[in-house]
């Protein structure tokens, strides 16, 4: 069995180098250190370690997503529900997103069941995992048959990729991929469209990325409506620069105001210290994160924008327990959260409980299942995205709440393995030390 990380015959790794002697050295050049050298060679071996624990990684998920459907072929479980909530398992044991987790098991199954030559350049360090999804998402049009003559055709564990980057390796797949069927290519293209979405992740000094994912025509359309503006403005005498115009003038359109927050719910989580004492903890800004608390009071205490805009402003207080940090909890005995008890666990949780995701909360689900005898409450309530509540209803998955300084879960998997989820703390919060 070949060891992880072993290097291909004729590559052997360098030990050490001649001395050099100093009439061999011109000037201004620096002579080759052994020491150097070496530590070059190690991270070579690591890097080819790295892609060979990829490759070891991949047939695992492959195994572990085979014996999980026999398993549940042996509980009764339907055809068509099997292999449920494998990728979110896959994903919890390599510490990331479900999302994540599901990609990496596609990846998997394509890397050992079509292409199995990507596969050994994985192994032997010819590729990084990296480019390996490059290959296989390049290629997810295709048939299985095509797929691999695509696999054949490049045939990356000939080295056929030493040496390219990103950019050379989507070229070599489009273009082999598009020998092979046009259509599917064709047709792939002409799908893309229905995944247009529009996404809003953090940025650092309090700004955001504001992504547009469009069709290539509308794109162009949009930017361009942008520039004809920001260059207008310009033109006009504006001292503001052309970014900024641009980036003005888009949220302008969009939210029909000049400051661009007119009219929306702004849930800003701070301590009365840092409002009204001038206290340094940070605040937390829903669906953004960390906010320094200085920013946060000018925009509490001016109630204004950059633009002098007036914006009104709309202080909603929630109290905390002194000990904990811990939002104060109230029951229900409805079968649904109520709006206020919905939004307290929204700013509680912030994202979604599932450990190592971070994707926004959509629902707002019972721990303990209200069918179980769970209550409605703030305690046994847990904010998830969709595709996490879908999950957890699978068979051999349950979760309970943990005692703890702060919202504490337990979510189990089929396989045994549990995994604990705490609500991050809020601002002002001192966690107990052991």
């Amino acid at each position: 069995m070949e060891r992880i990380g072993e290097r291909p015959a004729g590559a052997g790794v360098v030990l050490g180098r001649a001395p050099v002697l100093a009439d061999s050295v011109r000037p201004g050049t620096v002579p080759a250190s052994t020491v150097s050298s070496d530590l070059i060679e190690q991270l070579r071996v690591l890097e080819e370690m790295k892609a060979a624990i990829s490759a070891l990684q991949a047939r695992v998920a492959v195994a572990f997503d085979l014996a999980q459907r026999a398993e549940q072929a042996e509980a009764g479980v339907p055809a068509t529900e099997r292999g449920q909530g494998v990728g979110a398992q896959v994903a919890l044991a390599r510490r990331e997103s479900p999302n994540r987790g599901s990609r990496l098991l596609g990846l998997a199954k394509a890397l050992v069941t079509e292409m199995p030559r990507t596969l050994a350049a994985l192994k032997s360090g010819h590729l990084n995992e990296w480019r390996a999804t490059l290959l296989v998402r390049e290629t997810a049009c295709l048939s299985v048959e095509d797929r691999c003559a695509v696999d054949q055709e490049l045939a990356p564990d000939t080295g056929t990729f030493d040496g390219k980057g990103d950019k050379a390796i989507i070229a070599a797949a489009k273009a082999a991929a598009y020998r092979r069927d046009p259509r599917a290519v064709v047709g792939r293209a002409s799908r893309a469209a229905a995944e247009r979405t529009v996404s809003l992740r953090p940025a650092p000094d309090t700004m955001t990325y504001l992504t547009a994912l469009l069709p290539v025509a509308q794109g162009v359309a949009v930017y361009a409506a942008l520039t004809r503006a920001a260059d207008s403005g310009r033109s006009s005498g504006d001292a503001r620069g052309r970014g900024q115009l641009m980036a003005d003038t888009l949220t302008e359109r969009i939210t029909g105001t000049p400051s661009g927050i007119s009219g929306i719910n702004l849930d800003l989580v701070m301590t009365d210290r840092t409002l009204f004492q001038g206290d340094s903890e940070p605040a937390r800004l829903k669906g953004y994160g960390i906010v320094p608390a200085a920013w946060g009071r000018e925009l509490l205490g001016s109630g204004q924008t950059a633009h002098d805009q007036d914006l009104s402003v709309w202080l909603r207080r929630l109290y905390t327990a002194p000990a904990t940090g811990e939002l104060l909890a109230t029951d229900s005995k409805a079968r649904l959260f109520p709006g206020g008890l919905r939004r307290f666990i929204e700013t509680r949780d912030d994202s979604c409980r599932t450990p190592y995701c971070d994707a926004p909360i959509r629902h707002i689900d019972h721990v303990v299942p209200w069918r179980s005898g769970g209550k409605t409450s703030l305690a046994n309530g847990a904010g998830l995205c969709e595709a996490c509540n879908h999950t957890k209803e699978n068979p051999g998955w349950s979760t309970k709440a943990m005692p703890g300084d702060v919202h504490t879960l337990e979510i189990s998997t089929p396989t045994g393995h549990s995994y604990q989820s705490k609500a991050p703390p809020l601002p002002g919060h001192q966690p107990s030390r052991t």
